[in-house]
């Protein structure tokens, strides 16, 4: 009989971690939902691919919704994990960007109290994914509970998320911005740089081209060398992360520590398409 693991890990779907990762270190996802009127689809690229989600966003009038999961669906994934192992520790999304968190928090509470950990990434997308697998592989060699969590603060504290918007129109129409300032910067053709940390999104720079934004985003990630883990990310345009990859090639990690793709369709319904991003994780 298989000894039994004493933590397993889990993620919501704007954690953006690779298939195979997730696979590789037996990560399961509760999935956030993307709703267009009365048609829910999960943010798990299956139902719903992203070329096909970018099409539709582009053809709508408004803006899709993003919802937590049924209290069921999580609780369900939550249990299924929990069998042959210890203690379930499951990371979140920033609660300041979205109900998964608190979401997810009930259904652990409703699942066993004791033996799942809910820990609010205070970031998204691979921002979560790196503490959360920094916690997995902790979890694969039979570390406990606290060795797993105290690996995914040390991720945390070196975690650094930039990214340039192409436009601003969908932060315009889904509210978080007027239209008076959505139309200047389409006017003067400002290229905003934001950074994410500790559930807070700020505006760091502004540049006037993409071109501008996408060197300023290389700038930055060759200061914060050397670097233990790079992800770089893209909404709908593939050549934008390659071209940073392109740039970044002398100062990445290792192959097995980079990662490319299209971020989750729950945050490109507000950024839009033609985002490009780095997420990076400082050696220590």
């Amino acid at each position: 009989m298989q000894p039994q693991q004493r933590v397993k890990i889990i993620v919501d779907s704007p954690s953006d971690i690779p298939l195979e990762w997730r696979a590789k270190w037996d990560i399961a996802v509760i999935p956030a939902f993307i709703t267009f009127g009365t048609e829910s689809y999960p943010d798990d690229d299956s139902a719903l691919p992203k070329a096909a989600f970018y099409k539709r966003l582009a053809e709508s009038k408004t803006l899709p919704g993003t919802a937590a999961p049924p209290a069921d669906l999580a609780e369900e994934i939550i249990r299924a994990q929990l069998v042959g192992a210890e203690h379930v520790i499951v990371f979140t999304v920033a609660h300041q960007f979205s109900s998964l968190y608190n979401s997810i928090r009930l259904a652990g509470q409703r699942v066993d109290a004791q033996r799942v950990t809910v820990i609010d990434s205070g970031s998204v997308s691979m921002g979560e994914g790196w503490q959360a697998l920094a916690a997995a592989e902790v979890a694969a060699r039979g570390g406990s509970k606290e060795e797993a969590i105290a690996a995914a603060r040390s991720a945390r504290d070196r975690i650094s998320l930039l990214a340039v918007l192409d436009t601003l129109e969908n932060l315009r129409r889904g509210g978080r911005i007027s239209t008076l300032v959505a139309g200047l910067g389409a006017i003067l053709q400002i290229k905003p740089i934001f950074e994410v940390r500790e559930g807070s999104v700020e505006a760091i720079a502004r540049v006037r081209t993409l071109g501008k934004g996408m060197q300023y985003l290389i700038d930055e990630t060759r200061k914060r060398a050397p670097l233990e883990r790079v992800a770089l990310l893209h909404t709908n345009a593939p050549h934008l992360a390659e071209q940073l990859r392109v740039a970044l090639a002398d100062v990445l990690p290792a192959p097995e520590y980079v990662t490319m793709f299209d971020i989750t369709t729950a945050i490109g319904t507000h950024i839009g398409p033609g985002c490009a991003g780095v997420i990076a994780v400082r050696k220590e």
